[in-house]
Order: C-alpha cells, then structure tokens, then sequence
C-alpha cells in the first residue's frame, strides 16, 4: 500500500475536527453542565459531525440498500443504529408494518422522526417506534419492544422480522456478544438481518494500517472501529441449541464491494442471513 493512501485517515479525522468541534464547544459554553456528562457531550459531536456526513454516506451506499433492504425488510424492522432515519428511505412501506428505530443519541430523534413521517410511518399510529438504547441493550430493547408492539405480538419469544444494521456493528461494544443476543433474543426464526457495514480488509497491507488507525479513529469517531471484521461475525455466528451449538443461519449470502487501492481503508460488506 503507498504510504500516500496509508495516511489518508489524517485528512478524515482533521475533517471531523475542523466541522464538529467548533459548534461542540460552542454548546458547552451555551451549557457548561455538559462538562459534567462527558456521554452527552459526545452526543452534542456526533450530531454536528453526522449533520455533515448523513446524507453523503447513505448517497454512496443508495445502490447496496436498495439491493439488500428494499425487497427483503419485512413485517417488524428494527434499525440498529438509525441515525438519521435513513434506512426508512428503503422500505417498502406495503411489506413493512412497522419501523423501531435504535438510537441512543437522541439528538437524532427529531431527523428519524421526520424520515418516518415522510416515508409513512408514525408514532400517532404506532407504526413508528423510537428507542434511545444500544445494540448491546438487549433486555432494556425487548421491555420496550413489549409495551409498543401489539398485544398479539407483545408475548412473543422472538418479535422482530427483520434486523437492518447500516454502519453500526462498527462501533457496538463487545460486537460477538451483543450480535449472538441480538439474533437469539431479538430476531424470529426465519427473520432476517440485513448487514451493509465496511469491515477488516484482506489484503494484510491495508489491514496492518487499519489496526493503526483504528484507536485514533475511535476516538474521533464515536467509537468506530475501521479494522473490525463484522462479516466474518455474522457469518460464522453460532447458537446453542440441544445439539450444541450450531449456525444460527439456515440461508446466508454476503459480497464486498470492488474497489481501488485508495479505497481500500472502508471497503463494504454487503449480507443478508436468514435465521435458523
């Protein structure tokens, strides 16, 4: 790999810098009590840097999305990550009843909201869910899950039809735990998780620099981790049933997109599974 491209995530992280800073502490000097919630004030950054980067992110991947969630998504979809909402955008409102989109920073809330709205879901009519927790919060998700669903589903061992994750295993913590709870708790035999997500190269040489990168990149970046390999956990994930553990998918299929050299630090996994 050149050293050229090697170095490349400096001019990304003087980026975010230079766009999300500013206005971050503009709002600790409006509200110096944020200095006591360091969480908070990460939320007040990736706002203002996600305000830049939502809609060039979701441009780049409209092609994947509309190959992997239009006309897959069905029935209950739960957004991992949601972000702005824009996974909404994908759905084929005749084949999903409802959106619950997972995000912990509420200053997103607002923008989902308005993506829902927009594309026919709605927190009036219950078609529209939003919930401030992590991936990894699997109980506190399903406690909620029981109060909004219907009653006919509220008893249900496993109520989700289909789990989208766009750009969010990258920065769950503890991703093979939070994964296999997500799938064995959350995701109904037969459901699907559909997975748009950049993850570890091949290619040792840009793997090598990715693992360089990749605290520096964290830090800057609400914890995303570039050199995380999030298409070998789904697909080697594994549950445990009476004859051991087993694979958790009856059906998988997943490609990377093609790329050039200078590419190569964010090359996509694109998957979907179909759960045992």
């Amino acid at each position: 790999m050149k050293l050229s491209n090697a170095l490349g995530p400096l001019d990304g992280i003087w980026f975010n810098i230079t766009t999300a800073l500013p206005p971050t502490l503009k709002a600790v000097l409006r509200n110096p009590t944020l200095l006591l919630s360091p969480s908070k004030i990460s939320q007040v950054y990736m706002s203002n840097l996600w305000m830049v980067y939502a809609d060039g992110i979701d441009g780049n991947a409209k092609s994947d999305k509309e190959t992997l969630i239009t006309p897959h998504a069905h029935g209950v979809v739960l957004d991992l990550g949601a972000g702005h909402g824009h996974t909404v955008r994908y759905l084929n409102r005749e084949r999903v009843t409802k959106y619950i989109a997972l995000e912990p920073n509420s200053l997103m809330h607002p923008h989902i909201r308005a993506q829902a709205n927009n594309a026919g879901y709605h927190e009036a009519d219950g078609t529209l869910v939003i919930l401030s927790h992590g991936a990894q919060e699997t109980q506190a998700i399903l406690s909620a899950l029981a109060l909004a669903l219907p009653i006919e589903l509220q008893n249900a061992p496993q109520p989700i039809d289909t789990i989208v994750s766009a750009l969010t295993l990258c920065t769950v913590p503890d991703p093979e735990r939070t994964v296999m709870n997500m799938v064995r708790d959350i995701l109904k035999p037969g459901g699907q998780f559909l997975m748009y997500e950049h993850v570890l190269s091949t290619r040792p040489d840009v793997a090598w620099w990715q693992h360089f990168w990749a605290p520096l990149w964290a830090l800057g970046f609400d914890g995303c981790r570039m050199d995380r390999a999030s298409d070998i956990l789904l697909r080697d994930l594994k549950l445990k049933n009476e004859n051991g553990e087993v694979s958790a998918w009856q059906e998988a299929s997943m490609y990377k997109e093609e790329g050039t050299e200078e590419q190569q630090f964010f090359l996509h996994a694109v998957g979907r599974f179909t759960k045992l």
